[in-house]
């Protein structure tokens, strides 16, 4: 193996650059994939990104757990093939086309040609392809960009257009309508997210208006409220909610009757009684249309309003009543009456809400769930596509919808139906593009029918398993739970065209499932499926030339559908790789953001269980949202976070890679990045790895030096039969690690890994390293250096091996030096198979070894207490523990690495956990005060005055009766004090527990321990001198001792008696400053005073050659 630099030398990102550069010209990731070609396969689906936007931590995020779980699926076995997505289609790329060319009206698309158009937006789709790439690769994820899918290439379309050809033969497509955000400047209808886009703050009118009842006794009517009078000419019913209690009240001034929801009753208008003029007739009461002011508050307005009776929402349900207008007459026999739904609420308007089917999202679904109109008819919007009203709005024909409220209000006011009105002021979504004000309205689209599907759609849910559950079993669920037939046409140029051909009678529809089947029927030679190459294309009526032709419709898929089809349409199936996608569907893994549980997740679900009746996935990582550090949205005009590049640059990808997926956004919740957090990773995380990996490589080049001969690891047969306990500990520990990083990674729970791994690492340095020292010096002999040394190595190459796919840099750096001692092994760690566990695992040791740390720290803190520093030796320890396998252990193999690092010279195991202890018992008042109420001042008393007999009985029987009350072991808290022996004082002995194990310490001063605290303080500054100096472990010097005090027999007493120890410290004898060779060359030297009341000179030096 090579040498290496100190910690504080190593760059992470240049050698993480310099990897890269290896990884390229080896072509890494293609020996990867040929290596595992006959390996059974692992199919990822990778979601397509849009090329038109640069990446985020988002992206880096996602790419990050994918690679994860491909690299862990290539080692443990499995041929992956992993290749880039793009989506080109859809609104993106059309917006920035449009802002472009100043376009803001779809006939100016049609005007200046659809073939420009499009062009225009093929030509930005990949943009940004390299500078994707750049940032990908630069994470460490290895995914094939040169054989990647775009979703506007032809054979990504051709499966797409099989894909809604089946559905079409399943009966699962119709068109309908489906109620959208339409702009009426750009004559189109919006997406969800292009009319959250553009909100401004307007003022609207709001009215009440009054529906009589059919045949009611009273003369009553409903009471309906609207801030979108525009919408009044096509009511075609009046909706309720079923849980609501509703009253029917008079108007105490004038005698009218309403009908409204008993919440909302203070809503409607306050009048005041007549008042009688000093010359004249009484005032005239306010009259009931004119504009009042809103109560507000929660008054009954019992001054206006009697209340006549009073009853449930679901009674009104099928009452008729008389329409505002007569627009919509012929559909009286279904319309005009009461329906019930639960998206009535009680926070606004009256607990009535007016239903337009054409012109709301949730009218259009109550009307057709209650058979006011019906799913896929031709339903009748009377707002032409400038947002008009049509001829059938004979009272407001051609004018606008917007401009038309106040017409329609004085409408409604000279019919006596207006029950008041006003204007208030709220949010109200414009066009991003035209600015004008949006509407909702019906738009003509082709759907499939997910409702028809919903069981199905459920039950394969439960078939897949998601990371976390709770997206799956919640978020997910109830989304399908409420899934909606899905509107899967835009009226759109660049997308993928719908493969409808359509009549002129709208009587003949050819779906076409493949580029040969219209090439078939139309006689056209195909090279491109986009609009502008097939928009011409006819095909012959099958019934005779008599019926003409028919011609595509206009309209492109939506590219959620082209993006659902990816799991067929990236291989071209059916079309081609038949077999691999049979035999291997569902795909195995997914990954992606939380927001795509209404997005791919969902598209992927409903079209793979329409086609197969399968779930399109088995598995799922589920990520959350990367924030800020102040937690608001990322934002590049904000500029409220640090570039990723910039992070990269300073501290690595691999760091970047650990920080994320050891934090909650691996959870579905939402992160708050922060830079402070990555270089937390590389000094917590691999700043120890490291150091670990430079102390074996360190001493194996000191064997060299020291002419035993280059270091070749000892097989791990043999290590296993090693007799040294943290060898044998420090083996099992690392097939724990196996073990655990093996069953995370099987069930994708990414966010386990680093903490555990930290453990490790922890362990690895603090206990194994730091407690073997000597033995890894090689200052207990060759041969157990050698076993110490292998173990050692072979510990940090099964540890890189695991850790590999989530940290694929810093694991390929150690592996490039640790394979150099180890013949026959792969060229990359990248290659290598994943460890499996073997050997034994010895539960026990590792247990009592975490024991050992336990009391190492309980001990140190008793020291802290009392101020006595490590380097002051103490008499003796005593371990209390009722466990005679883990006090065997402490007394036995452990007990050296206890003494020797708690500076005592005995230990006394002890199993008898009374002897230093005494019990009190604690009634939990927390737990017993509200159950027992008047009883607790009994029953507390007789707890406390339990004797140590009772308390042992209590705890073996799991309960106790007390003032006819049982108490079970979580309502008595037993505290356990340490019993000091009588003889002795508070600062001659203490202890410290935990609640598993008790500490004792004697303080006691010994002046026979003085001398080794003398020797201790003297290492440790000839420890401190050689660091001064820039002395690596490896380097021999001399090391010379010269007392300056008047006095120096206490030196040389000190020095003789603890010789042996001082040698062992420091790797050679400590010698008299009067044997320095004159030719000698010095080194460092330093004086030290007032240390244990000694002043001495420390010189390092080596013998002239």
């Amino acid at each position: 193996m090579e040498d290496i630099c100190e910690g504080k030398d190593f760059s992470f990102p240049n050698e993480e650059t310099k990897i890269l550069k290896w990884w390229e010209t080896a072509k890494a990731f293609e020996t990867q994939l040929e290596k595992t070609r006959n390996k059974p396969e692992y199919i990822f689906y990778d979601g397509p990104p849009f090329a038109t936007g640069l990446p985020h931590y988002g992206h880096i995020l996602a790419g990050t757990i994918k690679d994860i779980v491909t690299r862990y699926q290539s080692m443990t076995g499995h041929h992956v093939t992993r290749r880039f997505g793009w989506d080109c289609h859809g609104l993106p790329v059309e917006h920035e086309i449009d802002e472009k060319l100043g376009i803001k009206m779809k006939q100016q698309v049609i005007d200046m040609g659809i073939d420009k158009y499009n062009e225009e937006c093929r030509s930005i789709v990949t943009r940004y392809v390299g500078e994707w790439e750049k940032t990908v690769v630069r994470m460490g994820r290895w995914i094939d960009f040169e054989n990647g899918y775009k979703t506007m290439d032809l054979k990504f379309m051709e499966s797409v257009w099989w894909v809604f050809a089946q559905l079409y033969q399943k009966g699962l497509v119709y068109r309908g309508f489906k109620v959208m955000p339409y702009s009426t400047g750009l004559k189109t209808p919006l997406s969800n997210f292009e009319a959250n886009s553009n909100y401004k703050e307007v003022s609207d009118p709001e009215i009440m208006v009054s529906f009589p009842i059919v045949d009611d006794p009273e003369g009553a009517s409903f009471v309906a409220w609207t801030t979108t009078p525009w919408t009044l000419p096509s009511n075609l019913a009046l909706c309720v909610n079923a849980n609501f209690v509703y009253v029917k009240v008079r108007n105490k001034f004038n005698g009218k009757i309403f009908v409204v929801a008993e919440s909302r009753l203070s809503e409607l208008p306050v009048e005041k009684a007549k008042k009688v003029m000093p010359n004249g007739p009484a005032a005239d009461a306010q009259t009931p249309n004119s504009k009042t002011k809103t109560s507000g508050g929660k008054s009954k307005n019992t001054e206006t309003y009697e209340v006549m009776d009073k009853f449930p929402g679901s009674s009104l349900v099928g009452k008729k009543y008389i329409p505002l207008f007569d627009y919509f007459k012929d559909f009286s026999d279904s319309a005009f009456r009461v329906v019930a739904d639960d998206y009535v609420t009680s926070d606004s308007g009256t607990g009535i809400v007016h239903c337009a089917p054409a012109f709301g999202e949730d009218d259009n679904r109550v009307c057709i769930e209650n058979g006011i109109i019906k799913k896929g008819e031709s339903l009748i919007v009377a707002v032409d596509d400038n947002g008009r009203f049509t001829e059938r709005i004979t009272d407001f024909r051609d004018k606008y919808v917007k401009e038309a409220d106040n017409d329609i209000t004085q409408a409604v006011k000279d019919k006596g139906r207006l029950v008041k009105s006003g204007k208030f002021m709220h949010s109200y979504p414009f066009c991003w593009r035209s600015d004008t004000p949006l509407i909702y309205r019906a738009v003509p689209s082709w759907f499939i029918m997910v409702e028809k599907i919903k069981d199905q759609l459920l039950e394969n849910n439960k078939q897949t398993y998601w990371v976390p559950d709770f997206v799956k079993e919640k978020r997910f669920h109830n989304w399908l739970e409420n899934a909606r037939d899905w509107a899967v046409s835009r009226s759109r140029f660049w997308g993928t065209p719908l493969p409808v051909w359509v009549s002129e009678d709208g009587e003949e529809i050819v779906v076409m499932d493949s580029i040969e089947t219209l090439e078939k029927l139309s006689g056209a030679k195909v090279t491109d499926l986009h609009r502008h190459y097939i928009d011409h294309i006819t095909i012959p009526s099958r019934r005779g030339p008599e019926f003409g032709v028919l011609r595509r419709v206009e309209d492109v898929f939506d590219c959620w559908f082209e993006s659902g089809s990816m799991p067929y349409a990236y291989i071209h199936y059916p079309f081609e790789n038949v077999e691999l996608f049979e035999n291997n569907f569902p795909g195995h893994f997914v990954a992606e953001g939380l927001d795509q549980t209404r997005g791919w997740f969902y598209t992927l679900m409903v079209l793979s269980t329409a086609l197969f009746g399968k779930p399109a996935f088995r598995n799922l990582i589920c990520n959350g949202l990367v924030l800020a550090e102040d937690g608001k949205k990322m934002s590049k005009r904000l500029k409220n976070y640090p570039q990723p590049s910039e992070v990269i640059n300073d501290y690595g990808a691999d760091a970047l890679r650990l920080y994320l997926i050891n934090s909650p956004v691996v959870r579905a919740e939402p992160l708050r990045f922060k830079k402070e957090g990555v270089f937390a990773v590389v000094k917590d995380v691999f700043l120890p790895w490291y150091n670990a990996y430079r102390f074996l490589v360190q001493n194996a080049k000191r064997l060299e030096i020291d002419g035993f001969g280059p270091f070749i690891p000892t097989d791990q047969k043999t290590l296993r039969c090693s007799s040294n306990v943290l060898d044998q500990w420090i083996n099992s520990a690392t097939q724990s690690l196996v073990h655990f990083v093996r069953q995370e990674m099987d069930a994708y729970r990414l966010y386990t890994v680093v903490p555990y791994l930290l453990k490790f690492l922890d362990n690895l340095t603090n206990i194994y390293v730091r407690f073997n020292r000597k033995r890894l010096k090689g200052r207990t002999g060759e041969g157990d250096c050698r076993t110490a040394l292998s173990t050692l190595y072979f510990v940090l190459l099964t540890a890189c091996k695991a850790m590999a796919p989530l940290t694929p840099f810093f694991t390929e750096v150690l592996y490039q030096n640790l394979r150099k001692v180890c013949k026959g092994s792969e060229e990359s760690i990248h290659y290598c198979s994943y460890p499996e566990v073997e050997g034994e695992r010895w539960e026990r040791i590792e247990q009592s070894v975490n024991r050992m740390m336990t009391i190492i720290d309980l001990a140190r803190n008793i020291r802290d207490r009392h101020s006595k520093p490590i380097k002051t030796p103490l008499r003796e320890m005593v371990v209390v523990h009722p466990d005679s396998e883990f006090l065997d252990d402490i007394a036995g193999k452990l007990r050296e690495y206890v003494l020797e690092e708690l500076n005592i010279k005995s230990l006394v195991p002890c199993n008898d956990t009374l002897k230093y202890a005494s019990l009190r018992a604690e009634p939990d008042f927390s737990v017993l005060g509200k159950r027992l109420g008047k009883s607790m001042g009994v029953v507390a008393k007789e707890v406390k005055a339990m004797s140590t007999a009772d308390i042992i009985a209590f705890e073996k029987a799991g309960e106790i009766t007390i003032a006819s009350h049982t108490l079970k072991l979580s309502d008595i808290k037993i505290v356990r004090g340490f019993k000091r022996p009588d003889n002795m004082k508070d600062d001659e002995i203490d202890a410290a527990g935990d609640g598993d194990v008790l500490v004792i310490l004697d303080l006691g001063v010994d002046d026979s321990l003085v001398e080794a605290g003398v020797a201790r303080e003297v290492v440790n500054r000839i420890q401190k001198l050689r660091k001064k100096a820039g002395l690596e472990p490896t380097d021999m010097v001399e090391v010379f001792f010269k007392s300056l005090d008047d006095d120096k027999t206490v030196s040389e007493q000190i020095l003789k008696s603890q010789e042996s120890y001082i040698k062992g410290s420091i790797g050679c004898p400590l010698l008299r400053a009067e044997a320095i060779s004159s030719n000698a060359i010095t080194i460092a030297e330093e004086s030290f005073h007032g240390i244990s009341n000694l002043s001495f000179v420390i010189t390092l030096a080596r013998p002239s050659q």
